[in-house]
């Protein structure tokens, strides 16, 4: 996917990123670094294609966010409807996780005690367990 910007490099996963999830799918296996760089430039061409896939489905619906039903929407008619299912499970994890994050802190605001006071707190009962 060719750029007139040239900002081609601002425009690809961290490799770090790539090389934990390699290490993560393939643990016992060497991967030379001409094909970590491979998939590097591979997922980040397949990202662009979906993006730029659910942004056209995202106009033409009239809406100015893409949304995951856009990008399922594209999974679909790029031909990678195999992925759906996998993906609206990953979609329901990230909601789930979301939401417990939200419940968390709205929990902590419940408690009318600013974070301050609640770090002072936990910071003495620290010091009494180290006593």
């Amino acid at each position: 996917m060719a750029s007139s910007s040239g900002n081609d490099d601002d425009l690809t996963i961290p490799r770090a990123a790539i090389n934990k999830m390699i290490k993560e799918t393939l643990p016992n296996v060497r991967v030379a670094n001409d094909a970590r760089e491979l998939v590097v430039n591979c997922c980040t061409e397949f990202i662009h294609l979906i993006s730029s896939e659910a942004n056209e489905i995202c106009n033409k619906s009239e809406k100015k966010t893409i949304s995951p039903e856009h990008v399922i929407q594209a999974l679909e008619s790029l031909g990678f409807g195999s992925y759906i299912s996998e993906v609206k499970e990953v979609l329901q994890e990230c909601k789930t996780v979301a939401l417990k994050r939200r419940k968390a802190n709205s929990r902590l605001e419940n408690l009318g005690i600013p974070e301050e006071e609640l770090l002072r707190q936990q910071q003495e009962l620290f010091a009494k367990v180290s006593e």
